[in-house]
């Protein structure tokens, strides 16, 4: 089966961290090599199928337990010789063969979850998995965002903080797990001590925190 392969699927809607990798997606592919994309969590695979219609491979790593729903996506998609789903929970990170290094990851959400020193070392170990010169696009729920309210970590250290949200926060957005919440600065500091080249970060209109970071 031939992937019917998409000129520039940016639409005017896109989020800037999305539309960020997915222009450089579009720069790398005028190199004549075939590029390499690692998204996680999955999600509904949206920002997969976009790489995969510019003509990237794919591989999309989530929970276990949504492997059937998240193939069966793909299947529906057309683009089973362009994406693939491994099943994966953080902080572990999906394997791969030495000589199948990502030129591109998407993080998105996922290191919320995590204490920052578990975090630090998530970051190191993604950056044995991609190319020198790869880039890093990470999203993670910001501390100054509405999540922020209440919650009991905000006055603590980055590097001890992991706390659940407010009990009116949890249920808004069904978050009932311990989360470290970022600021700008704590992004950028998570990312130069887990020695990535950080190129830039920014907060949201909603007060998620995103950064672009470059292996080197």
């Amino acid at each position: 089966m031939t992937t019917n392969i998409t000129a520039n699927p940016i639409e005017p809607g896109d989020d800037e961290l999305e539309r960020l990798a997915l222009e450089e997606c579009i720069r790398r592919q005028r190199v004549d090599r075939q590029i390499n994309i690692l998204v996680l969590p999955s999600g509904q695979c949206e920002l997969a199928f976009k790489f995969a219609r510019l003509g990237a491979d794919v591989t999309v790593a989530d929970n276990p337990a949504l492997a059937k729903s998240t193939q069966g996506r793909i299947l529906a998609a057309g683009l089973t010789d362009r994406v693939t789903f491994q099943a994966n929970q953080l902080p572990s990170l999906p394997p791969s063969d030495d000589d199948h290094l990502y030129d591109l990851v998407v993080l998105r959400r996922g290191l919320c979850s995590l204490h920052y020193s578990v975090a630090r070392q998530l970051i190191r170990d993604l950056q044995k998995k991609m190319r020198i010169g790869g880039r890093l696009y990470i999203s993670i729920l910001g501390l100054h965002s509405e999540l922020g309210e209440g919650y009991p970590g905000r006055e603590q250290s980055v590097y001890e903080r992991l706390a659940p949200l407010s009990p009116l926060m949890a249920k808004k957005y069904d978050i009932d797990h311990p989360v470290c919440l970022y600021s700008e600065r704590d992004l950028f500091l998570l990312l130069l001590e887990a020695g990535a080249s950080v190129l830039r970060t920014s907060t949201s209109t909603y007060g998620n925190v995103k950064a672009v970071a470059g292996r080197v």
